[in-house]
């Protein structure tokens, strides 16, 4: 009876093939082009957010970031410069391995923002980490997004800051640590002729236990229009109230503006989100 068993050159030429297999696959994943990461972008944030003209590799690359108004738009604005990435797989003993993604942009950054982005401790659960940083970007690149933001055309400065911010996604929920903070400073908008208007600020903070949702709140910092609302989301969804009124002096310059951001209810525009 014929044996059922391989021959030592049948497994030579098996384990061969498994290695050209793998080889390829890994040189694949190595030279996977930076228009990859492109498109995965552009489709997950519907045609909003997209790198154009990118060059280098998923690994290693840069690109113009480009914000519109989604399919079909006409609005567009690119950000100054070119922003770079650098990505690689950390791993650490027998845990799952830990995807690293440094991105930088030098016109609006002064340090390298880190995400880390791993499997938790229990299958089924994602953590993403942020490093603390801080960055400063230019209010007017938000006009890109199309309406309302390119009827408001927004200038000033966007000053993003993160503190211990990490962020763990399960199938039913997500649970958000630490905290982000915008800072808008010395904002005006073509609606209004007085400038700047002010500065505001919005607070994201997370909680320390899963079973409380994180918080949003937006305060006015200095300036003559008055801005103000707490939010707080409802499974995947923002629910945000607020309200926005003018002191007495500047109320006629800012009074345009108030029809178009809200609600108008006398001297005062409500806002509302979800």
């Amino acid at each position: 009876m014929a044996s059922l068993r391989s021959s030592p050159i049948q497994s030579t030429w098996s384990w061969a093939l498994v290695g050209v297999v793998l080889g390829a696959v890994w040189a694949l994943l190595v030279h996977l082009p930076a228009q990859w990461l492109a498109q995965v972008v552009s489709q997950a944030t519907q045609q909003q957010v997209q790198i154009q003209e990118a060059q280098g590799s998923v690994w290693q690359g840069s690109g113009k970031l480009v914000l519109t108004g989604g399919e079909g738009s006409r609005d567009a604005l690119a950000l100054p410069g070119r922003i770079q990435w650098h990505t690689a797989l950390a791993f650490h003993g027998f845990q799952w391995p830990q995807f690293v993604f440094n991105l930088n942009a030098a016109c609006c950054m002064t340090q390298t923002v880190q995400l880390s982005l791993q499997v938790a401790e229990r299958m089924g659960i994602w953590q993403l980490k942020v490093n603390d940083h801080r960055s400063q970007w230019p209010a007017h690149l938000l006009s890109g997004l199309g309406a309302p933001w390119n009827t408001l055309q927004p200038e000033g400065n966007l000053v993003l800051e993160t503190k211990q911010l990490q962020v763990q996604f399960q199938t039913t929920k997500t649970w958000l640590q630490g905290g982000l903070t915008l800072t808008a400073e010395n904002m005006s908008s073509k609606l209004s002729t007085l400038q700047p208007m002010g500065t505001y600020q919005i607070q994201l903070g997370g909680s320390a236990s899963p079973h409380l949702m994180p918080s949003l709140t937006l305060s006015t910092q200095s300036g003559s229009l008055l801005l103000s609302g707490q939010g707080q989301w409802q499974g995947s969804k923002l629910q945000f109230r607020g309200e926005a009124s003018a002191v007495p002096e500047h109320a006629e310059a800012l009074s345009n503006l108030l029809n178009i951001i809200g609600r108008r209810q006398g001297a005062r525009s409500l806002l509302s989100l979800g």
